[in-house]
C-alpha cells in the first residue's frame, strides 16, 4: 500500500482539494495520482492554479477551473443524501490503494452502510449486459449463496449479469455495492431507477464521478479497475471476448486478486470469453458460491449445510476434493498426471487432496495410481 499522500492543511481543506480535482481529472488518471502522493491535493491546486503543475494534462484542467467549484458539488451531495470519503478517513477501503498513482482521489457513496466494513467481506460478480437467461440465472444462485454467507456482492449497476447479482443479494436481504461510472445521484441505465434507489436504501451506491456526472465509454473502464481493486475476488459469469467483464478480470489478476469463472455452453458466444480466460489459466472455473468463497474468502464453512444423520467419510469435503474423488476410476488405477488432467486441478493441488481422501479411507495408491478405495482390481 502506498504511503499516506503528502498534505499540508485540514481534512476541510484537503477534502476541498480533492473533490476539485476530481471534477477537473478524470477517474484513474495516474499522473495526477502521482503529483498528489508527492505534494498533496492542495499544492497539486495551488499549482494548477499558478500554471506551474508541470502536468502534461494541465491545460485540460486548468480549462475546466473556471466552473468547477466544490462546494457545488458539496451541496449536490447532500441533497442525494450521499457523503464523500477520502483517503485516511476511518470508512476508507485501503484495499483501492492497491492501484498506486490509479487509485482514487475521493469516493462518493450513497447509503447507510459502511462502505470499508462492506468491502471487507466482499465479492464481485460481473458480466454481460446483454447475458442469456442461462447467464442470469447462474448470476442470481452465485449472489444468493454469497449474501447468505454474509459476503458483499459487488457490480456494476448495469443491464443483464450486474442487475441478476444486485436484486439476488437483496432478496435475501444481503448486502451489495453498486460501482457507478456516473454519479451517484444519476440513474444509470434510466430504466433501473428503482432497483438503484433500491441499493441505495439497503446497500451503497459509491462513484468516482463526481454529482451529477453522466456516464462516459472511458469511465466505464476506469470503474472496472475500482471493482477489482475494492474486492477480495472477481467472477465473470459471462463476458464475449470483447467484454469489458475481461477488463475487470484482468485488472484483479494484475493486483493479486483470484478471477473465477463460470463455463458457460459451448455453442454460446457469451461465454467465450470466460472459457478463454480459464483456458489460459487467467480463471478458476467455479460453479457454486461454495467453491467461490474457497478460492476468494476464508468464511466459505458459513455456507456448510446442517448435518442430518449420521456422519459420513464425503462430509465436509471441499469442492476440489469432491473432483478428485470423481475423477478417481473405480477397477483401474490412474497416474498422478491423469487424474489432474481429468479433475482439472494442478499437481500440487491434487496430491494435497489425495492425501485427505486417502487418509479418509476414500482413494488408495497402488504401483499403477490411484483408484476408490475398496473396488476390487480388474486384472
Amino acid at each position: 500500500m502506498p504511503a499516506q499522500d503528502a498534505s499540508s492543511g485540514s481534512r476541510d481543506a484537503q477534502l476541498r482539494a480533492r473533490v476539485l480535482l476530481g471534477r477537473l481529472a478524470e477517474p484513474g488518471t495516474a499522473s495526477v495520482g502521482r503529483l498528489v502522493a508527492e505534494i498533496g491535493p492542495e499544492a497539486v491546486v495551488a499549482a494548477l492554479r499558478r500554471g506551474q503543475s508541470g502536468l502534461r494534462c494541465a491545460p485540460d484542467l486548468t480549462a475546466r477551473l473556471s466552473t468547477a467549484d466544490p462546494d457545488v458539488d458539496l451541496e449536490r451531495a447532500t441533497q442525494a443524501g450521499a457523503r464523500v470519503v477520502i483517503p485516511g478517513d476511518r470508512e476508507w477501503p485501503t484495499q483501492v490503494d492497491d492501484l498506486g498513482d490509479r487509485r482514487p482521489l475521493l469516493l462518493w457513496v450513497r447509503g447507510a452502510g459502511d462502505l470499508r466494513l462492506l468491502a471487507l467481506r466482499s465479492v464481485s460478480v460481473v458480466g454481460a449486459r446483454a447475458a442469456t437467461a442461462y447467464g442470469v440465472a447462474v448470476a442470481a444462485t452465485l449472489a444468493e449463496g454469497l449474501a447468505r454467507a454474509t459476503a458483499t456482492v459487488v457490480s456494476g449497476g448495469a443491464f443483464g449479469i450486474d442487475a441478476a447479482a444486485h436484486r439476488a443479494a437483496l432478496a435475501v436481504d444481503g448486502a451489495t455495492i453498486a460501482m457507478l461510472a456516473c454519479g451517484v445521484d444519476v440513474a444509470y441505465p434510466r430504466a433501473h431507477d428503482a432497483l438503484l434507489a433500491r441499493i441505495a436504501d439497503d446497500g451503497l451506491l459509491v462513484s468516482e464521478a463526481p454529482p451529477g456526472a453522466a456516464a462516459h465509454k472511458h469511465r466505464f473502464l476506469q470503474r472496472n479497475r475500482l471493482i477489482a481493486a475494492l474486492t477480495r475476488g472477481t467472477v465473470v459469469v459471462e463476458a464475449a471476448l470483447r467484454s469489458g467483464s475481461l477488463r475487470t478480470a484482468r485488472e484483479a489478476a494484475a493486483l493479486g486478486r483470484p478471477v473465477l469463472g463460470v463455463p458457460g455452453p459451448v455453442t454460446s458466444m457469451m461465454s467465450a470469453g470466460v472459457h478463454d480466460l480459464i483456458r489460459q489459466g487467467e480463471a478458476t472455473l467455479v460453479t457454486a458460491a461454495d467453491e467461490v468463497l474457497e478460492v476468494a474468502g476464508d468464511y466459505g464453512t458459513d455456507l456448510a449445510a446442517v448435518r442430518s444423520g449420521p456422519a459420513r467419510p464425503t462430509d465436509d469435503l471441499t469442492a476440489t476434493q469432491r473432483r478428485v474423488l470423481d475423477a478417481l476410476p473405480v477397477r483401474t488405477s490412474a497416474s498422478v498426471s491423469a487424474l489432474s488432467a481429468s479433475a482439472g486441478v494442478a499437481t500440487p493441488t491434487l496430491l494435497a487432496s489425495l492425501g485427505v481422501l486417502a487418509a479418509r479411507g476414500l482413494a488408495q495408491q497402488d504401483a499403477a495410481g490411484w483408484r476408490i478405495s475398496g473396488a476390487p482390481r480388474r486384472a
